[in-house]
């Protein structure tokens, strides 16, 4: 089977919809409005089907000026165009509108129907043919087939069916193997099935049963039945039109412009990098002027800011940044269209190059949208892993990212990795400069810590991860891969740094010692042994820790130290006591080390802590083998 879009494009009352349903047999027209004024206001749809397989959906969009934004809507998701001119009124301007809309969204395909040819004499057709071929040229329609036609007495339509189907051959088919992704043009209820949202597949596949997410609304539901072409179907795919039957949605939750698609892949975005051109007829268009988005069915305004210039003339071309009112979901190499904000008319459009922008100033990152804009899938993925800095970018946003099959995302991912430009930790991508970068600001941040503390073994990694503003699951997985550091259970240090005592240091160390084991069981404490020594506060501190670590003094509590020989004398008498009885009171405790209760009590708490004894009531006992 083979799937394929056609649009409708014309002025109103050219008779789109009259050839639809002479090709069809299917009435496009679907609302009472429609039928009763025998004009088309909102998208209409039908099916022309092959023998060989080949299925064309066909949009039939309306052709009034006020209904651009609706036309707009349904011209997103197809792949060939029938413009269509009447005979008897020639080129008018939404057919002009209407082909430059679609020159705008970069369509391929096309053909060209003459439409009410019973109504003039062949001369007359002749001329309208010429008027249109020159209208044509320098587009996409230029060479295609123009087929004269009346839906009044079925003249050529057959022929029409035959050429539909020739160009359609010839489209490129969708990416099946993309993201799903289904722009809502239009949602409904029905009795016995609830919620049901039709569109244009636009890329992927989806079953029934699969979860789908619906953007920008953040809809998290489950597809309960698929229609497509007139027939229940169990999976769907990029070119048909679809109906999709929503598990536990209500109507009024959703709306045109809404996209359902495959979950946590996508974001919205208020926030757009782009290309944008205008018609060669369009008004000047000045920095931060307020205009019409049109993107897929979404429509919202947004407020352009043309890079590098003031204005854009008619013709010119230029990258921009477009801040939306409303979010939208898009990818990089998405099609968009805008309209003068008043009075409305289609002035330009352009492709989606960074649908998450981080650029705060047009100077920042320019070449970044040239890769954007001609770079290979490769290439705009390891631009848009570096724009993402250190804290990287999961492999799940790049397929919602980058309009391309996912075989193809991860077989680039998967390049760049072994060219050593991208790592990746559990699911983040980095690259290979911005964490360098990081390693850099590491060994900086390091350096200079080592400087100011030279008695310090280490800083605590909590602390670097605070100066770094880095969430902790990913700092954890992005440290041990820093060279030139070591990590020492809460510790980090250059890998280089030693301990560097000064001879002052040392005198000092020397002083601390020499006073503590003087005084035994009954030890100077810290201020004391601080006023003693006549030294900055912050260094004796680092001197203290510097000697507890050594091993040369055991820290009790933070106000008493004791010397380690000290220490393994009081151990000593602990086990000469306890060989003679089970247990020992305070004042035992006390009078075994000849020292005072001041003393005797915080260090029977350190031992107790450090399950050397245990406290039972008023009585210790030892735990030490």
């Amino acid at each position: 089977m083979r799937y394929i879009i056609l649009g409708t494009a014309g002025h109103i009352d050219h008779g789109k919809s009259a050839l639809v349903k002479a090709l069809t047999g299917i009435d496009p027209d679907r609302l009472k409005e429609e039928k009763e004024r025998g004009i088309t206001i909102d998208l209409g749809f039908a099916d022309l089907h092959y023998p060989d397989g080949l299925t064309v959906g066909i949009v039939d969009v309306p052709g009034h000026e006020r209904l651009i934004k609706n036309m707009l809507a349904g011209a997103g998701g197809i792949d060939l165009v029938l413009l269509v001119i009447a005979a008897d009124e020639g080129i008018m301007p939404q057919s002009r509108e209407h082909l430059n809309i679609c020159n705008l969204l970069k369509i391929k395909s096309g053909l060209i129907a003459i439409t009410k040819a019973d109504l003039v004499e062949k001369d007359w057709l002749d001329l309208v043919a010429d008027d249109v071929r020159t209208f044509v040229k320098g587009t996409f329609l230029e060479g295609a087939s123009i087929v004269p036609v009346s839906s009044k007495t079925m003249l050529n339509i057959d022929l029409l069916k035959d050429k539909i189907r020739e160009v359609a051959l010839q489209v490129e088919p969708k990416q099946t193997k993309g993201l799903f992704r289904l722009p809502i043009d239009r949602v409904f209820t029905l009795k016995g099935f609830g919620t049901v949202v039709t569109g244009t597949a636009i890329s992927g596949s989806i079953s029934v049963d699969e979860d789908a997410e619906i953007l920008p609304s953040n809809i998290k539901s489950k597809v309960r039945g698929l229609h497509s072409h007139g027939k229940s179907i169990q999976t769907a795919y990029a070119g048909q039109r679809v109906a999709i039957n929503l598990q536990g949605v209500d109507k009024d939750a959703l709306k045109r412009g809404d996209a359902v698609v495959v979950p946590e892949r996508l974001t919205p975005t208020r926030k757009i990098d782009a290309t944008v051109e205008l018609l060669s007829d369009a008004p000047i268009l000045k920095s931060k002027s307020l205009v019409h988005f049109h993107l897929g069915t979404s429509e919202t305004t947004a407020r352009v800011i043309i890079f590098g210039k003031n204005e854009l003339k008619a013709g010119e071309t230029s990258y921009c940044q477009f801040r939306l009112h409303e979010p939208v979901i898009a990818m990089s190499g998405d099609r968009y269209i805008i309209r003068r904000f008043s009075p409305v008319d289609t002035i330009g459009g352009g492709e989606v190059l960074d649908p998450l922008s981080y650029r705060r100033t047009y100077k920042e990152g320019l070449d970044d949208l040239l890769t954007f804009e001609t770079g290979t899938p490769s290439e705009k993925i390891a631009v848009k892993v570096k724009r993402s800095g250190i804290h990287g970018i999961k492999i799940s946003l790049i397929e919602g990212w980058i309009k391309a099959e996912i075989p193809s995302i991860r077989e680039s991912i998967k390049d760049l990795k072994g060219k050593g430009i991208l790592m990746q930790f559990e699911d983040l991508l980095i690259h290979k400069s911005a964490f360098e970068s990081f390693r850099e600001t590491i060994k900086k941040i390091m350096d200079d810590f080592h400087k100011k503390n030279p008695l310090k073994p280490g800083m605590l990694k909590e602390e670097l991860r605070a100066r770094l503003a880095i969430e902790p699951r990913l700092f954890g997985n992005l440290i041990p891969s820093v060279k030139d550091i070591t990590i020492e259970k809460e510790l980090v240090r250059l890998a280089a740094f030693k301990v560097a005592l000064s001879q002052g240091d040392e005198t000092g160390k020397t002083k601390i010692l020499e006073l503590l084991e003087k005084g035994g069981f009954q030890p100077p404490l810290k201020e004391e042994l601080l006023q003693s020594l006549k030294m900055d506060q912050k260094h004796f501190a680092d001197i203290m820790k510097l000697m507890s670590k050594e091993g040369s003094i055991v820290r009790i509590n933070d106000s008493m130290y004791i010397a380690s020989s000290v220490y393994s004398m009081m151990i000593g008498k602990l086990r000469e006591f306890y060989g003679k009885k089970p247990e020992m009171t305070v004042a035992e405790f006390r009078d075994v080390l000849s020292t005072t209760r001041k003393y005797a009590l915080p260090l029977l708490e350190y031992l107790d802590s450090n399950k050397i004894t245990m406290r039972i009531g008023d009585i210790r006992k030892l735990l030490l083998k």
